[in-house]
């Protein structure tokens, strides 16, 4: 059997938001590998996945990445290294691989660095994915924001990146996305009233789960607010059609 890799993208956590094609593969999949920080919670893609698959747990392998390491290269890497070795046994015994993740398996996903390191590990391995809904289109669909219009640029920022690469974003003329800023809140905040987007711009955080938050259009960034949090900040829109 040919070995097979496949990122399978659970959506932001509402465990609605996850394609029909994604639960019939993760059915058909062998194993289905789940990333953790430490083998003993249960992360968002892994309550999803439990979610569809009745008896999942007996298939469900928790393999720990250093998800939160920022700052540590080595032990990042090393953390890689033993994720690979790892889901390389499973893909020598079963065959099939699917790796659950929140989001979209091609959009700041672990499963872009997984599947680079099991290419030298894997002879022959084929890598797939199944796109999945992501935190910017929940947002904007919970929140009643428009993402992009006619010839609109649309923007998706990591403010790991820094606060200045959001601020030139946002001097642009498009729609502005902006992901894992929970901990920069506050440059967040000032990059947008530099800008005059703080009156329009929303944002939101575990979206789909009992301790979801939404805020409005123009509320207060203010305070600690959750890692994973998403901000939109809309392109100015004059009139119907004006951007065709």
């Amino acid at each position: 059997m040919t070995p097979r890799l496949t990122g399978v993208g659970m959506g932001p956590g509402d465990p609605e938001l996850v394609t029909v094609k994604a639960v019939r593969v993760l059915r058909e999949a062998a194993v289905v590998v789940v990333p953790v920080l430490d083998s003993g919670e249960t992360g968002r893609a892994e309550a999803t996945v439990l979610h569809h698959l009745d008896g999942a747990a007996a298939k469900v392998e928790r393999v720990v990445f250093a998800l939160n390491e920022r700052e540590d290269r080595a032990r990042r890497e090393a953390a890689w290294d033993a994720a690979g070795a790892r889901v390389a046994e499973l893909l020598r015994e079963h065959g099939s691989v699917a790796f659950a993740t929140i989001g979209d398996p091609n959009v700041y996903s672990t499963f872009t660095y997984l599947a680079q390191t099991l290419a030298p590990l894997v002879p022959g391995l084929v890598v797939a994915t199944v796109p999945g809904i992501t935190a910017m289109q929940d947002l904007a669909a919970r929140s009643g924001t428009v993402l992009a219009e006619g010839t609109e640029p649309l923007t998706l920022v990591p403010v790991t990146a820094g606060a200045e690469v959001l601020r030139d974003a946002l001097a642009g003329p498009g729609t502005v996305v902006a992901y894992k800023f929970g901990r920069l809140a506050e440059q967040v905040a000032a990059a947008l009233r530099e800008t005059d987007r703080d009156g329009t711009a929303v944002w939101g955080s575990a979206l789909g789960l009992p301790d979801e938050q939404i805020r409005p259009a123009g509320h207060p960034l203010t305070g600690s607010l959750p890692y994973l949090s998403t901000l939109i900040a809309p392109a100015t829109r004059t009139r119907r059609g004006g951007k065709l």
